[in-house]
């Protein structure tokens, strides 16, 4: 959900905490963060196998790190905004405090998740940036819906949008849980078309923001700003 054009410092560290696939310092691609500078930090591995999935790198791998140097990797790029993102960051439980103890230090810290997995534990002061699996997601079912009690104004929902068929889903998904009333954003994005590792513009794009007009559905359309700068699948 984001680009990264900088040299990544080292991580290495053989205490136990998370495991980690990157931290690398961008611009947010996206939601209400888009263009500020940021570190991510990726956690591995992913319970889900969305079609459109483009961070499938991230399943597998990584290598396990502790919190307190996770958290001094983050904090020498000198910005306060941490994104904490996957594959699905809350497969591990340690996930929870390391964001805790970023809030402690000040940092403006937002979780990106599949929506999937229970966020009720997530700290307050974290910005929710949490996905409605569309069907053409191929994962669909696995939305934890009691999710939405536990969002709040300081939140974002998104929902990837392939086709036709996702945007009326998604429309009805908004109107029957009054989403717009639940959370600060809820964001339509077009699913990137991904060819010979190149990203071109999506041909649904425009029919989406229609959409979106003609319906005049409250909700915030978008295009992946990381991917519309350097034109490759994740920006990394």
């Amino acid at each position: 959900m984001h680009a990264r054009r900088s040299t990544a410092i080292p991580v290495s560290d053989p205490a136990a905490g998370l495991r980690i696939t990157e931290i690398f310092y961008s611009l947010q691609g996206e939601a209400n963060s888009a263009g500020l500078a940021t570190v991510f930090i990726r956690l591995t591995g992913c319970p889900l196998r969305c079609h459109y999935c483009d961070t499938t790198y991230s399943f597998e791998g990584g290598e396990r790190l502790s919190l307190a140097h996770i958290i001094d990797v983050a904090r020498a790029y000198q910005t306060p905004h941490i994104c904490i993102t996957g594959g699905e960051p809350l497969a591990q439980p340690n996930c929870i405090p390391l964001m805790t103890q970023l809030a402690d230090l000040g940092c403006q810290v937002s979780l990106e998740t599949s929506g999937a997995l229970d966020v009720s534990k997530v700290d307050p002061r974290v910005s929710k940036v949490m996905d409605l699996k569309t069907p053409s997601s191929g994962e669909e079912r696995k939305n934890l819906l009691s999710n939405l009690d536990h969002l709040t104004a300081h939140d974002q929902i998104k929902f990837v949008i392939c086709n036709r068929e996702d945007y009326i889903w998604a429309k009805n998904q908004v109107e029957r849980y009054r989403l717009e009333q639940r959370v600060g954003s809820v964001w339509f994005s077009p699913a990137f078309a991904i060819e010979k590792g190149a990203v071109a513009l999506p041909a649904l794009a425009r029919d989406l923001a229609q959409w979106i007009l003609d319906d005049r559905l409250q909700v915030r359309f978008q295009l992946q700003l990381h991917k519309l700068l350097w034109n490759d699948e994740t920006g990394r």
